[in-house]
């Protein structure tokens, strides 16, 4: 399986025509947008429909820039074939993925008890597959992926969940200072997708 996952678009549509292309040459299966697709929610309009428009499945979870409800919205607005992945799991073959959005600061966030719940409950129908993606907006607790030289943001939840469930690799966002950086925990490979998007194949 072959996907195109990138983070904190912010509402830049000349972005999303650039990683709709990427995603169009690569021939990806998925393309994963890791939350922040929006600034403070303003204006919708070109984020998904690019990536719809050359034939590729979206998953995408809200970042700490917009709400649940406005995911859910872009879902419905591109359905069939576009997921909200927060607190939701999807199977493609032998991939499962499970994700949480918001974060544990921004505009809209999330605590790390909520995290934890969320994470556990949609890990469980994808537990038995053969590989399994974790897609987040916040990096775990502790790497170099959260990580700003002199203290660490990341979420303590996700880092718990990726210890107890051991995903295969775990995609995410928000830490503009280390977009593309990678670490792992165990054997789970953590990626910072970033705004250029990265290809994960699995």
């Amino acid at each position: 399986m072959k996907i195109l996952a990138a983070s904190d678009i912010h509402g830049d549509k000349e972005l999303v025509k650039k990683l709709a292309k990427k995603a169009k040459e690569k021939n990806v299966d998925l393309v994963i947008l890791c939350g922040d697709l929006t600034f403070a929610e303003q204006d919708l309009e070109g984020l998904i429909g690019p990536f719809r428009g050359v034939g590729k499945k979206v998953a995408l979870i809200p970042g700490n820039h917009e709400t649940i409800a406005t995911a859910d919205f872009l879902v419905r607005l591109y359905a069939p074939g576009t997921y909200n992945l927060h607190g939701y799991s999807l199977k493609f073959g032998d991939v499962g993925l499970f994700g949480c959005g918001l974060s544990n600061i921004g505009l809209f966030r999330i605590d790390e008890d909520e995290v934890k719940k969320v994470l556990l409950k949609a890990f469980e129908k994808i537990k038995d597959s053969k590989k399994k993606i974790l897609v987040t907006h916040t990096p775990p607790f502790g790497t170099k992926l959260d990580d700003l030289g002199f203290m660490h943001v990341g979420s303590e939840g996700i880092r718990e969940v990726v210890e107890i469930t051991k995903p295969d690799i775990l995609l995410c966002g928000h830490m503009h200072e280390t977009f593309g950086k990678k670490d792992k925990i165990g054997k789970t490979k953590i990626i910072n997708v970033g705004r250029r998007g990265k290809i994960i194949c699995i």
